[in-house]
Parts: C-alpha cells; structure tokens; sequence
C-alpha cells in the first residue's frame, strides 16, 4: 500500500505526540497545600517532582502569629490536598482551606503520635516538666516535628495521603518515604549519641518559648523557656525574674534565640543571668533556601551543631 508524503508526516507527528505525552502522563503535579515551611519540606521530600507545594508560612516565618489573607483561603481551596500539622497548631488553616471551597481530604501529619501535655502558662517562666500539675491547667504541645520519631511517622502519614490521591504515583511515594526514614534514623541516632556524651549537668539550655519539649524528652535535654506554646505571648516581669533566679541557681550553660522570635527578651534574660548566647535555634521554621535549616534534617542537624557547640563544657 502506498503512504503518501503529507500523511507520513501525519503520522509521525501523532506518533510523536502520543509519545510525549506518554512520557509526560504526570507532568501535571498534584497540588498540595501546607500551613508552615516544615511540613512542606516533608511533603516535597516524599512527593518529589509528582507534587507542586504551597506553603503558607514560609522560611523564618511564625505561624503563631500568621495572618492568612482572603488570597490564601482561595489558592487553598483549589489544591487537592491539604496537609496540616494539627494537635492546635495550625487549625486557622482548616478553616481557611474551607472557606476557599476546599472540598478534598486535609491530611493530619501528626496523627498516631504519642503527644506531650505542657502546662498552660500565663507568661511565667516555664520548663518543659510535663506531667506535673501546677495548676494551671494542661494543654497539648503541638511542636512534634522537634522529635525525629515523630517526624518518622509525619513521612508515613504524608506518604499514604500522597498515594490516595495520585495512585499511579503510589510507589513512587513509598520508595520516598522509605529513603528519607532511612536518613531520618541515621540522623536520630547521631543526635542520641551526641547528647548522651555530654554530662547530665550540660543538658539544660533556656530557648525563646516552650518549642522544644518533643526534642528534651527524645534526646534527655532540659529547656527552659520564658513563655509558653505561642512565642508571641507576654512574660511577665515576676516570670522572667524567676527564670533568672533559676538559671543563676542551677548554672545554665546557654541562652539560645529562635529564627522566628525576638532577641530582645533573651538578651535581656542573658544580660542579667550572665549566662552566655549559645547561638540561634530553628523551632517552628526552616531557613530560607542558601540557609542553613533549609530542609529539615539540615534543621535539626544544625539545633544539634549550635547546641553541642554551647553545651560542650570548657576545656573539653
């Protein structure tokens, strides 16, 4: 039979196109939203190129004091997931994917991890001696991501959400996931071995607020704050005044600033307790990109470089 030129050319360019766009069956990434720079590191370390990430607070950002615009609520509602912290932290964003006609799943990172209770604090000194009643009532701390094992269990969480909405992509998730578990043990048993050399006396630092309450119960590291769960709450004079007195009494080795708080207060803390500024600590936000907490294992493994740095005892 014979095949004219014009319809060789035809064919070519339907064979052709039919073969980018099987190589590009996926080139539409699912879009996911996220409330803060953390998780939507998580997520784009299990999706890949598969997913497209919205963070609403980004790098050096507090969530604690974010204020979504009407903008948000609609780019929100047009993802076809929604991953969320959860345990109090980022509730406004449930609320915001809702109100910009999200209809689809919102994903709980957290879900199935063994939470602490911190005391609810007026703005008094506070330490992460959980379980004990003061009086003041309990709440649960929502800064799980500071304990590796926790984060473990985000990657599972974020993994399976990932494959129910894209299930041609679901083993390409899972071999992800599986990857970034593996680096996140290694890097979970390098900050265990770390801490349990020092002695237990250089284990107590005091931080901008009570962040880091997962991160002293998984690696037996004391932290002090002069505020509670919400970094933008008020101490009071008589608060920061009894932190003072304890670090005095009990040799604190270090003050640390957070990337999303102010100095002033730690400054003022250090000024008048004489213990020394240990550095910046990464609490609730990566760094920018270049910087260096601009994934999460580069988070955590620089909080364990600036600490060890402080702790580590003169002459050692």
């Amino acid at each position: 039979m014979k095949t004219f030129p014009r319809l060789r050319r035809v064919r070519t360019l339907a064979a052709c196109a039919a073969l980018l766009l099987g190589g590009n069956a996926h080139a539409q990434a699912l879009e996911v939203a996220t409330s803060f720079s953390i998780l939507g590191d998580l997520v784009a370390q299990v999706g890949g190129e598969r997913v497209k990430v919205r963070t609403l607070v980004g790098p050096d950002e507090d969530a604690h004091a974010f204020q979504p615009r009407p903008s948000d609520a609609r780019e929100i509602g047009t993802a076809a997931l929604v991953v969320v912290n959860g345990l109090g932290f980022d509730d406004w964003m449930t609320r915001l994917a809702r109100a910009g006609g999200f209809k689809g799943t919102v994903v709980v990172a957290s879900a199935g991890i063994s939470t602490l209770e911190m005391t609810r604090d007026d703005g008094h000194g506070h330490d992460h001696d959980h379980g004990k009643d003061e009086g003041k009532g309990k709440a649960v701390d929502p800064h799980a991501w500071q304990d590796i094992a926790n984060v473990r269990r985000y990657v599972a969480n974020i993994a399976g959400a990932l494959a129910a909405a894209d299930p041609e992509g679901a083993t390409a998730y899972r071999s992800a996931a599986e990857r970034y578990d593996g680096e996140l043990q290694a890097l979970d048993a390098e900050i265990r071995a770390a801490f349990a050399a020092l002695p237990a006396e250089r284990r107590k630092v005091v931080s901008s607020h009570a962040a880091f309450g997962y991160f002293a119960r998984a690696y037996d590291i004391r932290f002090l704050s002069p505020v509670g769960v919400a970094n933008n709450a008020e101490p009071t004079a008589k608060g920061v005044a009894r932190l003072i007195r304890q670090l005095k009494e009990e040799k604190v080795p270090a003050v640390f600033i957070e990337n999303v708080a102010d100095p002033r207060l730690i400054e003022r803390i250090r000024s008048e307790s004489g213990a020394a500024v240990g550095g910046t600590l990464y609490s609730d936000a990566l760094s920018k990109a270049g910087g260096p907490a601009s994934t999460y294992v580069h988070m955590m493994r620089t909080n364990l470089a600036t600490l060890q740095k402080a702790l580590v005892a003169p002459g050692r």
